[in-house]
């Protein structure tokens, strides 16, 4: 364990390169041999935007990558946050420190989006996808990247994790949602007991579901224990499942990088609620 997190702590920016990249083809590449569902769409075409956005989140996150390190330098020089208030095996300080990073930066952060209007404004990007697939994950205005980033450095003030463990989770964190995102069947039984500890490709489906109160649940990225413990887990076929967000129905418009620029500064509409099902 203290090797793998000596190696994150200098990960070189090529092999970050290499498991974005890497998550990318590979998930790409499963899409067309189990996929969850055909999509009627041109998949190269589709992809051009979210790629576009995977740019702008690097970009973000790279120019601000300073306060992230000298943050998790200054917390662990100085033995502050809750990770360091007791004695703790080291596997077990990275195992809390990723699983804390996680709610903190990625649920939370997620959960706060959807419920404060200018943020899901922001966030409307992510969701205004009519075809998701894993080049979705990325898919983030680039106010949504500074919004997701901010999280992520309370987060590490506030619990203490060094850059290694940092590292780390984001490292995991792009895997995941890549995954989560990918347009893949999993056999059904493996899906649901996977989807106790770790957010699913159908898990994270639901919380596409053009309506409401789907579009609000399944939030956790990595772990899928925060929705289940926090309630906001749901679950609905996957065949029900319609991409989009109801009140923002034009997909060309959601298809176009000057358009999803824009979408932040459109005046708020109130999504429609569905009633719920268990089928």
């Amino acid at each position: 364990m203290e090797s793998l997190i000596l190696y994150f702590e200098t990960i070189p920016s090529l092999h970050r390169s290499i498991i974005l990249v890497g998550g990318i083809s590979f998930f790409w590449l499963l899409e067309g041999l189990l996929p969850l569902r055909r999509l009627p769409y041109k998949k190269w075409q589709h992809a051009l935007p979210n790629f576009f956005f995977t740019i702008t989140s690097i970009l973000v996150n790279f120019s601000l990558a300073f306060l992230l390190l000298t943050t998790a330098d200054w917390v662990n020089t100085n033995q502050f946050g809750l990770l360091h208030l007791v004695s703790l095996p080291f596997w077990l300080y990275v195992l809390l420190g990723v699983l804390f990073l996680d709610f903190i930066g990625a649920y939370l952060a997620h959960w706060t989006e959807h419920r404060l209007k200018p943020l899901w404004m922001v966030h409307l990007v992510h969701h205004s996808d009519h075809h998701v697939d894993t080049t979705t994950a990325n898919r983030h205005h680039p106010f949504e990247s500074v919004v997701r980033f901010t999280f992520t450095l309370v987060a590490v003030f506030i619990l203490g994790t060094p850059i290694g463990v940092v590292m780390l989770y984001q490292s995991l964190s792009v895997v995941l949602s890549q995954f989560n995102h990918a347009n893949i069947q999993l056999p059904k039984k493996v899906d649901t007991v996977l989807s106790f500890i770790l957010v699913t490709p159908h898990m994270h489906k639901v919380h596409h579901h053009y309506v409401l109160p789907y579009t609000d649940s399944n939030f956790g990225n990595i772990f899928a224990i925060w929705d289940r413990l926090l309630g906001t887990y749901m679950h609905l076929a996957a065949e029900k499942i319609v991409y989009g967000v109801d009140v923002f129905p034009n997909e060309t418009e959601n298809s176009r990088v000057v358009p999803l620029l824009k979408q932040p500064f459109q005046p708020y509409q109130k999504p429609t609620i569905q009633p719920t099902t268990t089928e």
